[in-house]
């Protein structure tokens, strides 16, 4: 068993009991501190302000992408309330919370897909590496060459493999063979998918199977060399072999670039994250490294949630 099973095996282990409402996930001095914790939910209810739970421990030395005070409208209707947080370089942070809670709407303002709704207005700041995303003077074409995306849907062009991969530097007017011959291996390894398309890479992309789709729009999304890679549930539509061939990529994929996911799967979260961020109908709950979250959180919220008693 590889040390990254085990690690995962473990975290496993520790989540277990609280799904099964057994005791001993938290100290009980833990368990005390959270009962005189104003309950957020309850406090979200009422329509009161709830501050973020941010860890300590989270104060990575180099951040990619910082979002502040950030709120989002879709005409008078808000979905994201006030969200602050940092994301990390080189690390994998996942977005959990029940459906609607503003996952997707917050990832997808981080590569502005949400200025195609005409009715979507926001206030706040997101950064990338220095740079604000919102900014008046912003191209948001050259901000998205920035920015690898994965949707919940392989989405392949109607091409070639190849072209498929290489299609970022060619919208750049990269047409040297030797370059995108180069960019195009190194991708395809970089998504574990080489060995298996090396010798038929001007076949049709939409006749891979699903995982390998899946995997083929990863190749695409890296091969510009992304500062940071967005994941939009990327293996809800997958069965659990290629689910299990996606996270070993996220594993392979981390340190050489940042990703930030969005996902249902509790035990995925887990896996394949550094830190979890738990949101709330349109808050951030509570954020912390994905080893504090899952074993001991600081609020009872964000516990119910991951083991399954509410969401």
């Amino acid at each position: 068993m590889s040390s990254t099973q085990q690690i995962s095996q473990a975290m496993e282990e520790q989540i277990t009991p609280t799904v099964q409402g057994a005791p001993g996930l938290v100290s009980r001095a833990t368990a005390a501190g959270r009962a005189e914790r104003e309950d957020p939910l309850q406090a979200i209810a009422e329509g009161r302000t709830v501050p973020s739970d941010i860890h300590p421990s989270l104060r990575p030395e180099a951040i990619v992408l910082e979002v502040k005070n950030f709120n989002l409208w879709y005409g008078e209707a808000q979905a994201i309330y006030d969200i602050s947080m940092n994301i990390p370089r080189g690390q994998v942070t996942a977005l959990i919370g029940p459906s609607g809670c503003g996952k997707s709407t917050l990832l997808r303002s981080v590569n502005r897909l949400n200025d195609l709704i005409d009715i979507v207005r926001i206030d706040g700041e997101m950064i990338l590496n220095g740079d604000a995303i919102y900014g008046r003077a912003v191209d948001v074409i050259e901000l998205r060459k920035r920015m690898g995306m994965v949707f919940q849907k392989s989405n392949p062009f109607p091409m070639s493999i190849y072209e498929n991969v290489v299609y970022a530097l060619r919208i750049d007017g990269v047409n040297r063979k030797g370059i995108l011959d180069e960019v195009c291996e190194r991708s395809l390894r970089g998504a574990a998918l080489w060995d298996e398309v090396k010798d038929r890479l001007d076949d049709l992309a939409l006749g891979l199977s699903g995982g390998q789709q899946q995997r083929l729009c990863i190749a695409r999304a890296i091969a510009a060399e992304p500062e940071v890679l967005l994941m939009d549930e990327p293996c809800s539509a997958l069965d659990p072999i290629a689910t299990s061939k996606i996270e070993d990529l996220i594993h392979e994929l981390r340190g050489e670039y940042t990703i930030l996911i969005v996902t249902h799967n509790m035990q995925q979260a887990s896996r394949c994250s550094d830190n979890t961020a738990f949101m709330y109908l349109g808050r951030l709950i509570e954020m912390g490294q994905t080893s504090d979250i899952f074993t001991n959180p600081h609020l009872k919220a964000t516990e119910d949630y991951i083991s399954g008693r509410f969401g």
